[in-house]
């Protein structure tokens, strides 16, 4: 067999220089490879010892021999070495899997706010047009007197809740608001469907309360009362929602390949369902330790600020940690031949 040995070199190092790309990411602590960039690995793998069996006929090149036998041998030991699990470390979890796998699927996020704003406008529509509805539009007991009534009750109250009553309020609200969450992110398996009915339903409870008390030129006091919490709380069903339709794409098509991509989407889903329930634990504490204080013990404007603040922080810390980590063009120096 006779080849161009610089022409054939010239064809194959991009090849070389992606697989010990993906090597050296896959070294690195604390990243994982995709399915899919586990599979092109191999890929490379198996070609780069096609590649080697044929330039070993030529004595001329012992440093590219040399080369391709240690990026082969890496690659022998990424592919079949067994390694020890990492120990789990909550932090770089939190701060660095949980948002890029919030950021990987910024589609399913914009459908999730699709149908929750969609909700929320047919919910404010139907209280403002049909006023009669606010019992269906708003099934909870202290939101059926008029905002007026509520606020005036709210700044009177003599005897505010005791640390005792606070703390069991919380321990409802994290887990009351954790399953509604797991159970929107967990009806993807509906194909996305049962996901959708959530949002809306929410969107339409949130928009029905919105307009009432707008109307009700209580403005200030919906602001300093949903702001703290529903800061953190509104992003994580939008979130499950993101994770519930995660799921549902990855099982929409019947094919061949559907249980590989609901492999490929499950660490996501988890990541991402994860990261809600930990937001919900601090959405849970700032609602029943702070956002049922009203005036005039803690200003409105005050409580508005701190979930604006809030709310801002959480998205530039999903948008800027959740940022791909970038792979080298080309090897390091002393890897190439």
């Amino acid at each position: 067999m006779i080849i161009d040995v610089d022409k054939y070199v010239a064809r194959c190092q991009p090849q070389w220089d992606e697989l010990s790309a993906l090597l050296e990411r896959r070294n690195r602590p604390g990243e994982r490879l995709s399915v899919a960039e586990a599979e092109r690995l191999y890929a490379l793998y198996v070609q780069a010892s096609a590649d080697l069996s044929r330039l070993r006929t030529f004595a001329a090149v012992p440093e590219l021999t040399r080369y391709l036998e240690g990026l082969i041998s890496r690659s022998y030991l990424a592919i079949y070495q067994q390694r020890s699990r990492p120990a789990f470390a909550p932090w770089d979890w939190f701060s660095r899997s949980f948002p890029r796998a919030v950021r990987r699927h910024v589609p399913a996020l914009a459908l999730a706010l699709l149908f929750f704003v969609s909700g929320a406008v047919l919910g404010a529509g139907l209280l403002l047009l049909l006023p009669a509805s606010k019992p269906v539009l708003i099934p909870f007991q202290h939101l059926r007197r008029t905002p007026s009534e509520r606020v005036q009750y709210e700044e009177s109250r003599e005897q505010p809740a005791t640390l005792s009553q606070e703390s069991i309020f919380a321990s409802y609200l994290m887990t009351h608001n954790t399953r509604v969450c797991v159970l929107s992110a967990a009806l993807g398996m509906t194909f996305g469907i049962g996901t959708a009915i959530i949002l809306l339903s929410n969107g339409v409870l949130l928009g029905a309360v919105c307009a009432d008390y707008l109307a009700a030129g209580e403005g200030a006091f919906l602001a300093g009362w949903l702001l703290p919490h529903g800061s953190v709380e509104i992003p994580c069903i939008l979130l499950a929602g993101q994770a519930g339709f995660i799921l549902g794409a990855a099982l929409l098509r019947r094919d061949s390949r559907r249980r590989r991509r609901l492999r490929a989407a499950l660490p996501d889903f988890l990541h991402i369902a994860g990261g809600c329930a930990v937001l919900l634990i601090w959405a849970g504490l700032v609602e029943a330790f702070f956002s049922q204080h009203h005036e005039p013990a803690l200003p409105y404007a005050v409580k508005s600020l701190f979930g604006l603040a809030q709310l801002l922080f959480l998205a530039v810390f999903l948008w800027l940690r959740g940022a791909p980590a970038q792979l080298p063009n080309k090897a390091a120096g002393g890897d190439g031949p």
